[in-house]
């Protein structure tokens, strides 16, 4: 092939170059929310708070056995579960994420208090 020849699959001689296509436009402005992958910014729960509700969801034969699992699948002691717990009631993230346990537990905490 001769040098300043056609190259294959380029364009025929004469024929207009095509011209690059325009790189998408976001109509969202980058800040610093964009660039930040928190899920406590982006308004989400973190694994940890999924799975505290997630133990307290569910019924337990007695307190043993649920601080067994809280140790075992939580790695954390009942004290700082409780402690976690008690907080994600006050939490709208918790309420958006499972309203019944979240109303439960707070009509439970409420019966409590009143008591005292």
């Amino acid at each position: 092939m001769a040098a300043g020849g056609p190259t294959p699959g380029g364009p025929a001689e004469g024929a207009p170059a095509a011209e690059p296509e325009p790189e998408p436009v976001s109509d969202a402005e980058p800040g610093p929310a964009a660039a930040d992958d928190d899920p406590a910014e982006q308004g989400e729960l973190s694994a940890r708070d999924v799975a505290v509700l997630a133990l307290e969801r569910r019924g337990w034969s007695g307190p043993g056995a649920k601080e067994r699992a809280i140790r075992e699948r939580l790695g954390m002691s009942p004290t700082r579960y409780y402690q976690v717990l008690n907080a994600l009631l006050d939490d709208p993230r918790a309420l958006r994420h499972d309203p019944v346990t979240v109303h439960r537990l707070r009509r439970l905490r409420a019966a409590r208090r009143s008591r005292r």
